[in-house]
């Protein structure tokens, strides 16, 4: 992502648990372009706005969002769009895109177009959606997919063909990073129906990254559990115990295997396709519910 924006209800004390944890997971993941939305000013008083306002202020001190700015607005009574969208061109500048290098999108959403009762002559392949990191995919495009779909107890690279593609509700022939994109396949729509691909990676064949099965990370705890309530401290991480890992769009669980003073190694229970040095979101169940402690680093 390019940057974010943190919307804050100012109806709401501020921070909520999950507001707290969504910056956390902006200064994990490192993003720094953040502008923030203190939305729902329609359904409260002057001085709980502002109130609100200073309440926001206090919270990002000392943040990667101290700077950022905040803009008062409503989105049912779309008051203030217009500040918000000229905030995001001021802040979140489009980037300088990498289009020379070897294309790789991650999947977000895969779907099956095909309405029930349609006849053989006219099924169409499945449908995946998301983001191109870098590099450039066309028309016709061989692809390859990993960590691929599931047989028996192994994961299977698929190869399939890009047959056409639509950004922002457009056809076009060529796609490139930025925004969220629409690749038709040629793939059985059975195995992208319910998102049955998000996570995975795409790229051209023999040119994604490896496919970890088990991972080796060099973590960093935070000093206290984010999302609850209390702010309960983070104890250390031991081994056996279950954890959560977010890589990109990617999710799985892994049972820690080993720990030294190096980082952590856990088996995981679906593989994901990442690069070295790629960052790693760390959650524990904590009172039934995965909660945020960390990130780590691949190491290997």
């Amino acid at each position: 992502m390019d940057g974010a924006l943190l919307v804050i209800a100012a109806d709401e004390k501020c921070p909520l648990p999950q507001t707290r944890e969504h910056l956390t997971t902006l200064e994990i993941v490192g993003i720094k372009k953040i502008v923030i939305v203190q939305n729902k000013i329609d359904i409260v008083p002057k001085e709980r706005a502002e109130k609100n306002y200073e309440e926001i202020k206090n919270f990002v001190k000392g943040t990667v969002a101290e700077n950022a700015p905040i803009i008062p607005a409503s989105a049912q009574q779309k008051i203030n769009i217009e500040y918000i969208i000229e905030a995001i061109e001021d802040v979140i500048p489009t980037p300088a895109r990498e289009i020379e290098k070897e294309p790789r999108m991650i999947i977000a959403r895969s779907f099956d177009v095909n309405k029930p009762g349609i006849t053989p002559d006219k099924l169409v392949g499945g449908v995946i959606g998301g983001s191109i990191l870098q590099g450039k995919f066309k028309e016709g495009d061989e692809i390859e997919i990993k960590p691929g779909i599931r047989i028996g107890d192994k994961w299977q690279p698929v190869t399939t063909n890009v047959v056409s593609m639509q950004k922002a509700g457009m056809g076009i022939e060529e796609a490139g990073p930025g925004g969220l994109l629409g690749v038709l396949t040629k793939l059985d729509p059975y195995f992208t129906r319910a998102d049955g691909l998000v996570g995975n990676l795409v790229g051209l064949p023999s040119k994604l990254p490896p496919v970890w099965s088990k991972l080796f990370l060099k973590t960093k705890l935070m000093e206290r559990v984010v999302g609850t309530k209390e702010m309960t401290t983070v104890i250390p991480i031991k081994i056996g115990e279950t954890l959560m890992i977010n890589v990109a769009t990617a999710r799985s669980v892994g049972i820690v295997k080993s720990i030294s003073k190096d980082g952590v190694e856990m088996d995981l229970k679906i593989p994901i396709c990442a690069d070295k040095n790629d960052r790693v979101v760390l959650s524990r169940q904590i009172l039934g519910r995965w909660r945020l402690i960390g990130y780590g680093e691949i190491v290997g």
